[in-house]
Protein backbone atom coordinates (compact mmCIF):
# COMPACT_ATOMS: atom_id res chain seq x y z
CA UNK A 1 0.00 0.00 0.00
CA UNK A 2 2.85 1.96 0.70
CA UNK A 3 4.17 2.01 -2.55
CA UNK A 4 0.94 2.91 -4.38
CA UNK A 5 0.19 5.91 -2.25
CA UNK A 6 3.72 7.31 -3.03
CA UNK A 7 3.87 6.59 -6.32
CA UNK A 8 0.58 8.92 -6.92
CA UNK A 9 1.95 11.42 -4.13
CA UNK A 10 3.61 13.75 -7.09
CA UNK A 11 0.28 14.35 -8.18
CA UNK A 12 -1.37 17.53 -8.03
CA UNK A 13 -4.45 17.99 -5.61
CA UNK A 14 -5.80 19.70 -8.69
CA UNK A 15 -4.80 17.21 -11.81
CA UNK A 16 -5.55 13.91 -10.16
CA UNK A 17 -9.17 15.11 -9.17
CA UNK A 18 -9.48 16.87 -12.94
CA UNK A 19 -8.39 12.93 -14.01
CA UNK A 20 -10.81 11.02 -11.39
CA UNK A 21 -13.84 13.11 -12.64
CA UNK A 22 -13.09 12.23 -15.93
CA UNK A 23 -12.79 9.06 -15.39
CA UNK A 24 -16.13 8.78 -13.27
CA UNK A 25 -17.77 10.16 -16.19
CA UNK A 26 -16.22 7.50 -18.62
CA UNK A 27 -17.38 4.63 -15.80
CA UNK A 28 -19.22 4.58 -12.88
CA UNK A 29 -16.73 1.99 -11.16
CA UNK A 30 -13.25 3.64 -12.26
CA UNK A 31 -12.90 4.86 -8.46
CA UNK A 32 -13.72 2.06 -6.84
CA UNK A 33 -10.49 1.94 -5.08
CA UNK A 34 -11.23 5.19 -3.37
CA UNK A 35 -14.81 4.12 -2.66
CA UNK A 36 -13.67 1.06 -0.72
CA UNK A 37 -10.83 3.10 1.22
CA UNK A 38 -13.83 5.69 2.21
CA UNK A 39 -16.34 2.69 3.01
CA UNK A 40 -18.47 3.00 6.33
CA UNK A 41 -18.90 -0.44 7.38
CA UNK A 42 -18.09 -0.96 11.07
CA UNK A 43 -20.71 0.76 12.72
CA UNK A 44 -22.16 -2.48 12.24
CA UNK A 45 -19.85 -5.15 10.77
CA UNK A 46 -16.62 -6.41 12.67
CA UNK A 47 -13.09 -7.10 11.07
CA UNK A 48 -13.10 -10.81 11.07
CA UNK A 49 -10.70 -12.81 11.48
CA UNK A 50 -8.17 -14.52 9.53
CA UNK A 51 -7.73 -17.86 10.75
CA UNK A 52 -5.80 -20.75 9.89
CA UNK A 53 -6.95 -24.38 8.94
CA UNK A 54 -4.50 -26.92 9.59
CA UNK A 55 -6.72 -29.92 8.62
CA UNK A 56 -7.16 -28.50 5.45
CA UNK A 57 -3.30 -27.56 5.26
CA UNK A 58 -2.51 -30.72 5.29
CA UNK A 59 -4.60 -32.57 3.15
CA UNK A 60 -4.05 -30.30 0.93
CA UNK A 61 -0.31 -29.08 1.25
CA UNK A 62 -0.93 -25.77 0.92
CA UNK A 63 -1.35 -23.34 4.16
CA UNK A 64 -5.39 -22.19 3.82
CA UNK A 65 -6.49 -19.43 5.70
CA UNK A 66 -10.14 -18.77 6.15
CA UNK A 67 -11.52 -15.65 6.42
CA UNK A 68 -14.49 -15.79 8.96
CA UNK A 69 -17.15 -13.16 7.26
CA UNK A 70 -19.34 -16.07 9.56
CA UNK A 71 -18.99 -14.38 12.46
CA UNK A 72 -20.62 -11.03 11.21
CA UNK A 73 -23.13 -10.13 13.71
CA UNK A 74 -25.80 -11.02 10.82
CA UNK A 75 -23.53 -14.37 9.99
CA UNK A 76 -22.98 -13.31 6.39
CA UNK A 77 -20.69 -10.16 4.70
CA UNK A 78 -23.58 -8.64 3.29
CA UNK A 79 -23.90 -6.29 6.37
CA UNK A 80 -21.07 -4.35 5.44
CA UNK A 81 -22.24 -3.58 1.56
CA UNK A 82 -25.91 -2.65 2.74
CA UNK A 83 -24.70 -0.79 5.70
CA UNK A 84 -22.39 1.09 3.48
CA UNK A 85 -25.10 2.03 1.07
CA UNK A 86 -27.41 3.46 3.12
CA UNK A 87 -24.74 5.08 5.31
CA UNK A 88 -24.61 7.28 2.45
CA UNK A 89 -28.20 8.18 2.06
CA UNK A 90 -29.47 12.12 2.54
CA UNK A 91 -31.43 12.37 5.37
CA UNK A 92 -34.78 12.47 4.01
CA UNK A 93 -34.26 9.20 1.67
CA UNK A 94 -33.56 7.31 5.17
CA UNK A 95 -37.23 9.56 6.69
CA UNK A 96 -39.02 7.69 3.54
CA UNK A 97 -37.46 4.56 3.86
CA UNK A 98 -35.26 1.59 2.35
CA UNK A 99 -36.58 -1.24 0.47
CA UNK A 100 -34.91 -4.92 -0.56
CA UNK A 101 -35.62 -8.11 -2.33
CA UNK A 102 -33.56 -11.46 -0.84
CA UNK A 103 -34.19 -14.66 0.44
CA UNK A 104 -31.92 -14.18 3.62
CA UNK A 105 -28.54 -12.52 4.10
CA UNK A 106 -29.09 -9.35 2.09
CA UNK A 107 -32.45 -9.20 4.00
CA UNK A 108 -30.90 -9.12 7.71
CA UNK A 109 -28.11 -6.98 6.49
CA UNK A 110 -30.32 -4.28 4.92
CA UNK A 111 -32.56 -4.30 8.17
CA UNK A 112 -29.57 -4.57 10.49
CA UNK A 113 -28.31 -1.39 8.85
CA UNK A 114 -32.01 0.24 9.08
CA UNK A 115 -31.80 -0.55 12.86
CA UNK A 116 -28.80 1.29 13.14
CA UNK A 117 -29.51 4.39 11.08
CA UNK A 118 -32.61 4.25 12.49
CA UNK A 119 -34.90 4.33 9.30
CA UNK A 120 -38.11 1.90 7.87
CA UNK A 121 -36.98 -1.21 6.27
CA UNK A 122 -39.28 -3.33 3.89
CA UNK A 123 -38.26 -6.57 3.04
CA UNK A 124 -39.91 -8.91 -0.41
CA UNK A 125 -38.69 -12.73 0.71
CA UNK A 126 -39.96 -15.42 -1.82
CA UNK A 127 -42.73 -17.39 -0.15
CA UNK A 128 -40.38 -20.32 -0.50
CA UNK A 129 -38.20 -18.73 1.86
CA UNK A 130 -37.10 -20.84 5.11
CA UNK A 131 -38.98 -19.43 8.25
CA UNK A 132 -35.83 -19.23 10.16
CA UNK A 133 -34.61 -16.21 7.94
CA UNK A 134 -38.20 -14.54 7.60
CA UNK A 135 -38.56 -14.61 11.81
CA UNK A 136 -34.52 -13.48 11.58
CA UNK A 137 -35.52 -10.48 9.95
CA UNK A 138 -38.57 -9.46 11.20
CA UNK A 139 -37.00 -9.36 14.88
CA UNK A 140 -34.57 -6.76 13.60
CA UNK A 141 -37.99 -4.45 12.96
CA UNK A 142 -38.53 -4.57 9.55
CA UNK A 143 -41.18 -5.42 7.60
CA UNK A 144 -41.48 -8.39 5.88
CA UNK A 145 -43.48 -9.25 2.44
CA UNK A 146 -43.67 -12.59 1.12
CA UNK A 147 -43.90 -12.90 -2.73
CA UNK A 148 -43.21 -15.35 -5.36
CA UNK A 149 -41.67 -18.80 -5.84
CA UNK A 150 -37.95 -17.19 -7.05
CA UNK A 151 -35.49 -14.04 -6.54
CA UNK A 152 -36.86 -12.52 -9.68
CA UNK A 153 -40.34 -12.29 -9.01
CA UNK A 154 -39.59 -10.94 -5.49
CA UNK A 155 -37.22 -8.62 -6.42
CA UNK A 156 -40.24 -7.30 -9.16
CA UNK A 157 -42.65 -6.58 -6.46
CA UNK A 158 -39.59 -4.86 -4.09
CA UNK A 159 -39.16 -2.38 -7.50
CA UNK A 160 -42.69 -1.96 -7.48
CA UNK A 161 -43.31 -1.43 -4.04
CA UNK A 162 -40.37 1.59 -4.01
CA UNK A 163 -41.89 3.46 -6.49
CA UNK A 164 -45.30 3.06 -5.14
CA UNK A 165 -44.42 3.94 -1.49
CA UNK A 166 -41.20 6.06 -2.39
CA UNK A 167 -38.86 3.66 -0.78
CA UNK A 168 -34.65 3.69 -1.97
CA UNK A 169 -34.40 0.08 -3.12
CA UNK A 170 -30.92 -1.42 -1.68
CA UNK A 171 -29.50 -3.57 -4.41
CA UNK A 172 -28.01 -6.83 -3.22
CA UNK A 173 -24.98 -6.29 -5.76
CA UNK A 174 -24.99 -4.36 -8.28
CA UNK A 175 -24.59 -1.21 -7.07
CA UNK A 176 -21.04 0.88 -6.49
CA UNK A 177 -21.56 1.56 -2.75
CA UNK A 178 -22.25 -2.14 -1.94
CA UNK A 179 -19.56 -2.93 -4.33
CA UNK A 180 -17.19 -0.90 -2.08
CA UNK A 181 -18.42 -2.06 0.88
CA UNK A 182 -17.81 -6.26 0.30
CA UNK A 183 -14.45 -4.75 -1.08
CA UNK A 184 -13.24 -4.00 2.90
CA UNK A 185 -12.68 -7.99 2.98
CA UNK A 186 -9.67 -7.90 1.13
CA UNK A 187 -8.11 -4.43 2.30
CA UNK A 188 -8.70 -6.59 5.68
CA UNK A 189 -7.05 -9.75 3.89
CA UNK A 190 -4.36 -7.60 2.66
CA UNK A 191 -3.65 -6.49 6.13
CA UNK A 192 -4.13 -9.79 8.02
CA UNK A 193 -1.58 -11.73 5.90
CA UNK A 194 2.37 -11.15 7.05
CA UNK A 195 3.06 -11.22 3.00
CA UNK A 196 0.29 -11.40 -0.19
CA UNK A 197 -1.23 -14.96 -0.64
CA UNK A 198 -1.18 -16.65 -3.78
CA UNK A 199 -4.91 -16.48 -4.57
CA UNK A 200 -8.12 -15.72 -2.61
CA UNK A 201 -11.24 -18.00 -3.66
CA UNK A 202 -14.13 -16.13 -3.51
CA UNK A 203 -18.00 -17.00 -3.77
CA UNK A 204 -19.79 -15.68 -6.67
CA UNK A 205 -23.66 -14.85 -7.08
CA UNK A 206 -24.78 -11.51 -8.31
CA UNK A 207 -20.88 -10.87 -8.01
CA UNK A 208 -20.87 -7.74 -5.82
CA UNK A 209 -18.45 -9.66 -3.38
CA UNK A 210 -16.04 -10.89 -5.97
CA UNK A 211 -15.88 -7.34 -7.53
CA UNK A 212 -15.21 -5.08 -4.75
CA UNK A 213 -12.15 -7.91 -3.37
CA UNK A 214 -11.03 -8.30 -6.93
CA UNK A 215 -10.64 -4.99 -7.32
CA UNK A 216 -8.79 -3.71 -4.50
CA UNK A 217 -6.77 -6.84 -4.76
CA UNK A 218 -5.04 -6.02 -8.13
CA UNK A 219 -4.56 -2.33 -7.07
CA UNK A 220 -2.34 -3.10 -4.41
CA UNK A 221 -1.00 -6.76 -5.62
CA UNK A 222 -2.09 -7.63 -8.75
CA UNK A 223 0.23 -10.82 -8.89
CA UNK A 224 -2.28 -12.52 -6.09
CA UNK A 225 -4.71 -14.58 -8.29
CA UNK A 226 -8.48 -13.64 -7.45
CA UNK A 227 -10.31 -17.01 -8.48
CA UNK A 228 -14.44 -16.83 -8.13
CA UNK A 229 -16.55 -20.24 -7.35
CA UNK A 230 -19.63 -20.70 -8.54
CA UNK A 231 -21.75 -24.04 -8.32
CA UNK A 232 -22.16 -25.99 -11.15
CA UNK A 233 -25.98 -25.60 -11.85
CA UNK A 234 -25.79 -21.32 -10.96
CA UNK A 235 -22.76 -20.57 -12.92
CA UNK A 236 -23.91 -17.28 -14.36
CA UNK A 237 -21.00 -15.68 -14.24
CA UNK A 238 -18.64 -18.14 -15.43
CA UNK A 239 -20.80 -18.55 -18.58
CA UNK A 240 -20.85 -14.74 -18.90
CA UNK A 241 -17.09 -14.10 -18.66
CA UNK A 242 -16.98 -17.33 -21.24
CA UNK A 243 -18.46 -15.78 -23.48
CA UNK A 244 -17.54 -12.34 -22.86
CA UNK A 245 -21.39 -10.78 -22.15
CA UNK A 246 -23.91 -11.26 -19.27
CA UNK A 247 -25.38 -14.62 -20.07
CA UNK A 248 -29.27 -15.24 -18.79
CA UNK A 249 -29.58 -18.62 -17.09
CA UNK A 250 -33.12 -20.34 -17.78
CA UNK A 251 -33.08 -21.80 -14.22
CA UNK A 252 -30.67 -22.25 -11.54
CA UNK A 253 -30.30 -24.52 -8.86
CA UNK A 254 -30.88 -23.64 -5.13
CA UNK A 255 -29.12 -25.76 -2.97
CA UNK A 256 -26.69 -22.77 -2.38
CA UNK A 257 -29.54 -20.49 -2.21
CA UNK A 258 -27.68 -17.48 -1.39
CA UNK A 259 -25.88 -17.50 -4.75
CA UNK A 260 -28.82 -18.41 -7.01
CA UNK A 261 -28.77 -15.75 -9.22
CA UNK A 262 -30.18 -15.88 -12.89
CA UNK A 263 -27.93 -13.03 -14.27
CA UNK A 264 -25.02 -10.76 -12.42
CA UNK A 265 -25.06 -7.32 -12.21
CA UNK A 266 -23.64 -4.89 -15.20
CA UNK A 267 -21.08 -3.41 -12.96
CA UNK A 268 -20.00 -6.74 -11.12
CA UNK A 269 -19.44 -7.80 -14.47
CA UNK A 270 -17.34 -5.22 -15.60
CA UNK A 271 -15.31 -5.87 -12.83
CA UNK A 272 -14.46 -9.12 -13.09
CA UNK A 273 -13.59 -9.00 -16.71
CA UNK A 274 -11.03 -6.40 -15.54
CA UNK A 275 -9.86 -8.27 -12.50
CA UNK A 276 -10.45 -11.56 -11.95
CA UNK A 277 -8.07 -14.00 -12.83
CA UNK A 278 -10.04 -17.24 -12.96
CA UNK A 279 -13.21 -19.15 -12.86
CA UNK A 280 -14.01 -22.79 -10.51
CA UNK A 281 -17.41 -24.86 -10.40
CA UNK A 282 -18.52 -27.40 -8.34
CA UNK A 283 -21.07 -29.62 -7.50
CA UNK A 284 -23.69 -29.82 -4.46
CA UNK A 285 -21.62 -33.15 -3.12
CA UNK A 286 -18.16 -30.58 -3.34
CA UNK A 287 -20.04 -28.34 -1.49
CA UNK A 288 -20.91 -30.93 1.38
CA UNK A 289 -17.97 -31.74 1.63
CA UNK A 290 -16.66 -28.38 2.22
CA UNK A 291 -19.00 -27.72 4.91
CA UNK A 292 -17.59 -30.58 7.20
CA UNK A 293 -14.10 -29.21 6.37
CA UNK A 294 -14.62 -26.28 7.71
CA UNK A 295 -16.43 -27.69 11.00
CA UNK A 296 -13.41 -30.09 11.57
CA UNK A 297 -11.06 -26.90 11.23
CA UNK A 298 -13.68 -24.19 12.99
CA UNK A 299 -16.29 -26.16 14.57
CA UNK A 300 -18.52 -23.66 12.65
CA UNK A 301 -21.29 -24.81 10.05
CA UNK A 302 -21.51 -22.69 7.15
CA UNK A 303 -24.62 -22.61 4.76
CA UNK A 304 -23.86 -24.07 1.33
CA UNK A 305 -22.60 -20.44 -0.27
CA UNK A 306 -20.62 -19.62 2.69
CA UNK A 307 -18.40 -22.88 1.74
CA UNK A 308 -18.39 -22.58 -1.94
CA UNK A 309 -14.90 -20.63 -1.76
CA UNK A 310 -13.72 -23.52 0.18
CA UNK A 311 -15.03 -26.34 -2.58
CA UNK A 312 -13.52 -24.30 -5.07
CA UNK A 313 -10.14 -24.04 -3.57
CA UNK A 314 -10.05 -27.57 -3.02
CA UNK A 315 -11.17 -28.34 -6.58
CA UNK A 316 -8.62 -26.07 -8.13
CA UNK A 317 -5.62 -27.13 -6.03
CA UNK A 318 -6.45 -30.99 -7.21
CA UNK A 319 -6.77 -29.19 -10.99
CA UNK A 320 -3.63 -27.65 -11.06
CA UNK A 321 -1.54 -29.88 -8.52
CA UNK A 322 -1.12 -26.69 -6.32
CA UNK A 323 1.47 -27.06 -3.25
CA UNK A 324 3.61 -24.98 -0.89
CA UNK A 325 1.08 -21.78 -1.90
CA UNK A 326 -0.91 -19.89 0.59
CA UNK A 327 -4.69 -19.56 -0.29
CA UNK A 328 -7.38 -17.78 1.49
CA UNK A 329 -11.20 -18.84 1.12
CA UNK A 330 -13.47 -16.26 2.13
CA UNK A 331 -15.91 -18.21 4.19
CA UNK A 332 -18.94 -15.93 3.39
CA UNK A 333 -22.01 -16.54 5.36
CA UNK A 334 -23.41 -19.24 8.10
CA UNK A 335 -27.03 -18.95 7.78
CA UNK A 336 -27.74 -22.73 7.63
CA UNK A 337 -31.02 -24.24 7.94
CA UNK A 338 -30.66 -27.25 10.50
CA UNK A 339 -33.10 -29.88 8.64
CA UNK A 340 -30.46 -28.95 5.71
CA UNK A 341 -27.93 -31.00 7.76
CA UNK A 342 -29.09 -34.34 7.24
CA UNK A 343 -28.88 -33.48 3.61
CA UNK A 344 -25.13 -32.64 3.88
CA UNK A 345 -23.91 -35.30 6.06
CA UNK A 346 -25.16 -37.84 3.19
CA UNK A 347 -23.84 -36.29 0.56
CA UNK A 348 -20.32 -35.57 2.15
CA UNK A 349 -18.60 -38.98 2.28
CA UNK A 350 -19.35 -39.95 -1.44
CA UNK A 351 -17.85 -36.63 -2.56
CA UNK A 352 -14.95 -37.43 -0.21
CA UNK A 353 -14.67 -40.63 -2.00
CA UNK A 354 -15.23 -41.88 1.92
CA UNK A 355 -18.22 -43.76 0.83
CA UNK A 356 -18.98 -46.10 -2.27
CA UNK A 357 -22.67 -47.33 -3.21
CA UNK A 358 -22.91 -50.37 -4.90
CA UNK A 359 -25.86 -52.89 -6.45
CA UNK A 360 -24.85 -56.30 -6.18
CA UNK A 361 -26.36 -59.48 -7.73
CA UNK A 362 -25.70 -62.45 -5.76
CA UNK A 363 -27.30 -66.29 -6.29
CA UNK A 364 -30.31 -67.21 -3.94
CA UNK A 365 -28.75 -70.09 -2.54
CA UNK A 366 -27.37 -70.78 0.92
CA UNK A 367 -24.04 -69.42 1.83
CA UNK A 368 -23.99 -66.43 -0.98
CA UNK A 369 -24.97 -63.71 1.39
CA UNK A 370 -22.38 -64.65 4.11
CA UNK A 371 -20.04 -65.00 1.37
CA UNK A 372 -20.68 -61.31 0.11
CA UNK A 373 -20.90 -59.83 3.63
CA UNK A 374 -17.22 -61.46 3.47
CA UNK A 375 -16.02 -59.91 1.14
CA UNK A 376 -16.69 -56.08 2.68
CA UNK A 377 -14.07 -57.23 5.34
CA UNK A 378 -14.05 -54.54 8.47
CA UNK A 379 -15.67 -52.05 6.17
CA UNK A 380 -18.33 -50.14 8.02
CA UNK A 381 -21.72 -50.30 6.18
CA UNK A 382 -24.03 -47.19 5.50
CA UNK A 383 -26.55 -48.74 3.84
CA UNK A 384 -27.70 -52.33 3.04
CA UNK A 385 -31.03 -53.02 1.17
CA UNK A 386 -32.05 -56.50 0.19
CA UNK A 387 -34.26 -57.57 -2.78
CA UNK A 388 -35.19 -60.59 -3.78
CA UNK A 389 -35.45 -60.70 -7.72
CA UNK A 390 -36.44 -63.91 -8.52
CA UNK A 391 -35.98 -67.46 -7.47
CA UNK A 392 -33.13 -67.40 -8.55
CA UNK A 393 -31.21 -64.23 -7.76
CA UNK A 394 -31.25 -61.28 -5.18
CA UNK A 395 -30.53 -57.60 -5.28
CA UNK A 396 -28.11 -55.97 -2.63
CA UNK A 397 -28.28 -52.11 -2.66
CA UNK A 398 -25.24 -51.50 0.03
CA UNK A 399 -23.62 -48.20 0.99
CA UNK A 400 -19.54 -49.14 2.39
CA UNK A 401 -17.32 -46.31 4.46
CA UNK A 402 -14.16 -46.57 2.38
CA UNK A 403 -10.72 -44.98 2.62
CA UNK A 404 -10.51 -43.09 -1.10
CA UNK A 405 -11.51 -44.17 -4.77
CA UNK A 406 -8.33 -46.40 -4.55
CA UNK A 407 -10.06 -48.59 -1.87
CA UNK A 408 -13.55 -48.04 -3.26
CA UNK A 409 -12.21 -49.92 -6.85
CA UNK A 410 -10.48 -52.95 -4.76
CA UNK A 411 -13.37 -53.60 -3.30
CA UNK A 412 -15.67 -53.01 -6.40
CA UNK A 413 -12.68 -55.63 -7.61
CA UNK A 414 -13.08 -58.44 -4.99
CA UNK A 415 -16.44 -58.19 -5.23
CA UNK A 416 -16.40 -58.88 -9.24
CA UNK A 417 -13.56 -61.53 -9.23
CA UNK A 418 -15.91 -63.31 -6.29
CA UNK A 419 -18.40 -63.88 -9.16
CA UNK A 420 -21.07 -61.28 -8.43
CA UNK A 421 -21.84 -58.70 -10.61
CA UNK A 422 -21.50 -55.17 -9.56
CA UNK A 423 -22.80 -51.79 -10.77
CA UNK A 424 -20.81 -48.86 -8.85
CA UNK A 425 -23.85 -46.20 -8.29
CA UNK A 426 -21.95 -43.56 -6.08
CA UNK A 427 -22.48 -40.92 -8.60
CA UNK A 428 -26.13 -41.80 -9.54
CA UNK A 429 -28.17 -38.91 -8.56
CA UNK A 430 -31.41 -41.16 -8.25
CA UNK A 431 -29.58 -43.67 -6.11
CA UNK A 432 -28.63 -40.75 -3.92
CA UNK A 433 -31.76 -39.14 -3.29
CA UNK A 434 -34.51 -41.57 -4.04
CA UNK A 435 -33.02 -45.33 -4.26
CA UNK A 436 -31.67 -45.78 -0.83
CA UNK A 437 -34.65 -44.59 1.32
CA UNK A 438 -37.79 -46.64 -0.98
CA UNK A 439 -38.42 -49.89 0.00
CA UNK A 440 -40.88 -52.38 -2.30
CA UNK A 441 -41.18 -54.63 -4.79
CA UNK A 442 -41.21 -54.67 -8.27
CA UNK A 443 -44.05 -55.28 -11.00
CA UNK A 444 -44.81 -57.99 -13.62
CA UNK A 445 -44.24 -55.92 -16.73
CA UNK A 446 -47.52 -57.35 -17.91
CA UNK A 447 -49.14 -55.93 -14.97
CA UNK A 448 -49.73 -52.26 -16.36
CA UNK A 449 -50.57 -53.71 -20.50
CA UNK A 450 -52.89 -55.95 -18.82
CA UNK A 451 -54.95 -53.37 -16.89
CA UNK A 452 -54.74 -50.87 -19.61
CA UNK A 453 -52.36 -48.40 -18.54
CA UNK A 454 -49.09 -48.89 -20.22
CA UNK A 455 -45.54 -49.91 -19.47
CA UNK A 456 -44.06 -48.33 -16.22
CA UNK A 457 -41.81 -44.73 -16.77
CA UNK A 458 -39.80 -43.25 -14.33
CA UNK A 459 -39.28 -39.50 -13.88
CA UNK A 460 -37.65 -36.97 -11.47
CA UNK A 461 -38.80 -34.13 -10.78
CA UNK A 462 -37.48 -30.60 -8.78
CA UNK A 463 -39.87 -28.01 -7.77
CA UNK A 464 -40.28 -24.87 -5.57
CA UNK A 465 -40.57 -26.37 -1.84
CA UNK A 466 -43.88 -24.37 -1.01
CA UNK A 467 -47.53 -25.45 0.17
CA UNK A 468 -49.20 -26.37 -2.62
CA UNK A 469 -46.66 -27.72 -5.36
CA UNK A 470 -46.85 -31.35 -4.55
CA UNK A 471 -50.32 -31.27 -5.06
CA UNK A 472 -50.44 -28.87 -8.17
CA UNK A 473 -48.39 -31.83 -9.46
CA UNK A 474 -50.22 -34.47 -8.99
CA UNK A 475 -53.68 -32.77 -10.12
CA UNK A 476 -52.03 -31.70 -13.26
CA UNK A 477 -51.47 -35.34 -14.24
CA UNK A 478 -54.38 -37.11 -16.57
CA UNK A 479 -56.90 -39.43 -14.78
CA UNK A 480 -55.89 -41.89 -17.25
CA UNK A 481 -52.07 -42.39 -16.15
CA UNK A 482 -52.28 -44.73 -13.57
CA UNK A 483 -49.08 -43.77 -10.56
CA UNK A 484 -47.17 -47.07 -9.74
CA UNK A 485 -44.67 -45.74 -7.63
CA UNK A 486 -43.72 -42.45 -5.76
CA UNK A 487 -41.34 -40.90 -3.37
CA UNK A 488 -40.79 -37.36 -1.82
CA UNK A 489 -38.26 -36.42 0.46
CA UNK A 490 -37.96 -33.16 2.10
CA UNK A 491 -34.18 -32.32 1.87
CA UNK A 492 -34.29 -28.86 3.89
CA UNK A 493 -33.90 -26.99 0.59
CA UNK A 494 -35.55 -24.95 -1.39
CA UNK A 495 -36.56 -27.32 -3.82
CA UNK A 496 -38.58 -30.13 -3.56
CA UNK A 497 -37.75 -33.42 -5.17
CA UNK A 498 -39.71 -36.12 -6.14
CA UNK A 499 -39.26 -39.61 -8.22
CA UNK A 500 -42.47 -40.36 -9.65
CA UNK A 501 -43.47 -43.95 -11.86
CA UNK A 502 -46.07 -43.70 -13.93
CA UNK A 503 -47.91 -45.90 -16.50
CA UNK A 504 -48.89 -44.20 -19.94
CA UNK A 505 -51.02 -46.04 -22.25
CA UNK A 506 -48.87 -45.56 -25.65
CA UNK A 507 -51.63 -43.25 -27.30
CA UNK A 508 -51.18 -40.83 -24.64
CA UNK A 509 -47.43 -40.55 -25.00
CA UNK A 510 -47.55 -37.17 -26.98
CA UNK A 511 -49.78 -35.87 -24.38
CA UNK A 512 -47.51 -36.65 -21.43
CA UNK A 513 -44.84 -35.23 -23.51
CA UNK A 514 -47.20 -31.76 -23.51
CA UNK A 515 -47.92 -32.50 -20.30
CA UNK A 516 -43.70 -32.25 -19.39
CA UNK A 517 -42.83 -28.99 -21.23
CA UNK A 518 -46.17 -27.03 -19.89
CA UNK A 519 -45.67 -28.35 -15.49
CA UNK A 520 -42.63 -25.57 -15.69
CA UNK A 521 -40.57 -28.26 -13.70
CA UNK A 522 -37.20 -29.66 -14.27
CA UNK A 523 -37.43 -33.13 -14.84
CA UNK A 524 -35.08 -36.33 -15.91
CA UNK A 525 -36.33 -39.30 -17.48
CA UNK A 526 -34.83 -42.23 -15.37
CA UNK A 527 -36.81 -45.14 -17.03
CA UNK A 528 -33.47 -46.82 -18.25
CA UNK A 529 -31.14 -45.55 -14.65
CA UNK A 530 -29.92 -49.07 -14.24
CA UNK A 531 -30.34 -48.81 -10.54
CA UNK A 532 -34.10 -48.26 -11.23
CA UNK A 533 -33.95 -51.09 -13.13
CA UNK A 534 -32.90 -53.66 -10.75
CA UNK A 535 -34.42 -52.91 -7.77
CA UNK A 536 -37.92 -51.44 -8.58
CA UNK A 537 -38.31 -52.06 -12.27
CA UNK A 538 -40.82 -54.58 -13.84
CA UNK A 539 -39.71 -57.91 -14.49
CA UNK A 540 -39.09 -58.84 -17.58
CA UNK A 541 -36.55 -61.49 -17.62
CA UNK A 542 -33.83 -60.44 -15.59
CA UNK A 543 -31.80 -57.72 -15.63
CA UNK A 544 -27.70 -57.41 -15.66
CA UNK A 545 -25.90 -55.87 -13.47
CA UNK A 546 -22.12 -54.61 -14.35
Amino acid sequence: MTEAMRDSGGDSQAGAGARQAAATTEDPCSDMLQRILRARVYDVAVESPLDPAPNLSRRLGNTVLLKREDLQPVFSFKLRGAYNKMAGLTPAELERGVIAASAGNHAQGVALSAQTLGCRAVIVMPVTTPEMKVRAVAARGAEVVLHGDTYDAACAEAWRLAEERGLTFIHPFDDPEVIAGQGTIALEILRQCSSPPDAIYVAVGGGGLIAGIATYVKSLWPQVEVIGVEPEDADAMTRSLAQGERVMLEQVGLFADGVAVRQVGERTFALARRHVDAMVTVNTDAICAAIKDVFEDTRSILEPAGALAVAGMKADVARRGLKGRTLVAVACGANMNFDRLRFVAERTEISEDREAMLAVEIPEQPGSLRQFCNLLGSRNLTEFSYRLADPGRAHIFVGVQTSGSSDEQNLIHDVQGAGFPCLDLSNDELAKLHLRHMVGGRMPSSAGEAAGHGRELLYRFEFPERPGALMRFLTSLHPDWNISMFHYRNHGADVGRIVVGVQVPPAEMPAWQTFLDGLGYSYVDETGNPAYRLFLGELAGGVEVG
